[in-house]
C-alpha cells in the first residue's frame, strides 16, 4: 500500500490505527503521565496522540512522519486544541530521526513497526531515544488464533511478521523490555478503522475516475474488503503495549 493510498484511505480518520477515542484516552491515563513529560512519536500520522496528550496531560513533544498530508492535519489539530506551542511535527523518515542529547520520557510508535523492519527492529530504534526508566509504547498486530496459511497471503502479511499475543510478549522479553500494561483493540474498533476506509475510498473513486491511481485503488479496495471479512476479523488482533527496559 503506497503512501498516497494511505493518505486517501485515511483522509477522514483522526486516529490512524484501530484505537477508539475512549481507548486512546484510557492509554493516556494508564501511562500516568506527568505535566512537562517529553514525548517522541515516530510515524505519528495526524498527530492525534501527541496533540491530545499535550492538551490532556501537559506533554511536550515531537512527532515524525513522512507524509506532508498527515503532518498538515497534525498541525491543524494542534492549533485547534491550543497546543501548537507544545508540539512540533517533523517531515522525515522516522527510522533515521536523530537521537537527541536529552532522551525522551515517552517514545511511541503505534501501528508502524515497518519503520524498523518489524517489531524487534522497531523496538531497537525506539530504545535509542528513550531515557532510562522511560516508557515505550508500541502498537502492533498479533494473531488471536493460529491463522490458515492462506490468511497471510490474503492479508499481504509475511508469515513470520506476527505471532500470538503470548509470543508477542516473548519478543518483548527477548529484546530486553518488560511488559507493564496494554490496551487492545476489539473487533468493533477494527471494523471502524478498516471498514470505514472502504466508504472513503469508494467516494474518492467516484470523484476521481480518471486518476492514474484509480485502477490500483479499486483493486486495493476489493482486496481489502475480502481479506478483512475472510480472515482479518477472525484472526488478527491489534494492541498498544506499554514497556520499559527490563532490569
Amino acid at each position: 500500500m503506497s503512501l498516497r493510498f494511505h493518505e486517501i484511505a485515511e483522509s477522514r480518520h483522526r486516529i490512524l490505527n484501530p484505537l477508539t477515542d475512549e481507548k486512546l484516552d484510557l492509554l493516556g491515563r494508564i501511562c500516568r503521565i506527568t505535566p512537562g513529560s517529553r514525548q517522541l512519536d515516530l510515524a505519528c500520522g495526524k498527530g492525534e496522540l501527541l496533540c491530545r496528550w499535550a492538551a490532556d496531560h501537559g506533554v511536550r513533544g515531537v512527532g515524525v512522519d513522512i507524509s506532508k498530508v498527515f503532518l498538515d492535519g497534525a498541525r491543524t489539530r494542534a492549533e485547534h486544541l491550543g497546543v501548537a506551542d507544545r508540539v512540533e511535527f517533523v517531515e522525515a523518515d522516522a527510522a533515521s530521526h536523530p537521537v537527541a542529547s536529552d532522551p525522551y520520557d515517552i517514545v511511541s510508535c503505534l501501528g508502524a513497526t515497518w519503520i524498523g523492519g518489524g517489531l524487534t527492529g522497531t523496538l531497537e530504534l525506539m530504545r535509542r531515544h528513550l531515557r532510562q526508566d522511560g516508557l515505550l509504547l508500541v502498537g502492533d498486530c498479533y494473531w488471536t488464533s493460529p491463522p490458515p496459511a492462506e490468511a497471510c497471503e490474503s492479508l499481504d502479511i509475511p508469515e513470520d511478521a506476527f505471532t500470538s499475543l503470548a509470543g508477542t510478549g516473548q519478543r518483548f522479553e527477548e529484546t530486553g523490555f518488560e511488559l507493564l500494561d496494554m490496551v487492545l483493540a476489539d473487533q468493533n474498533s477494527w471494523d471502524r478503522y478498516v471498514a470505514s476506509q472502504w466508504w472513503t475510498i469508494s467516494d474518492w473513486l467516484r470523484d476521481n475516475p480518471s486518476d492514474p491511481d484509480a485502477p490500483a485503488m479499486r483493486d486495493f479496495l476489493s482486496k481489502a474488503r475480502r481479506s478483512h471479512l475472510e480472515y482479518g476479523r477472525d484472526y488478527l488482533g491489534w494492541g498498544v503495549f506499554i514497556l520499559r527496559t527490563a532490569t
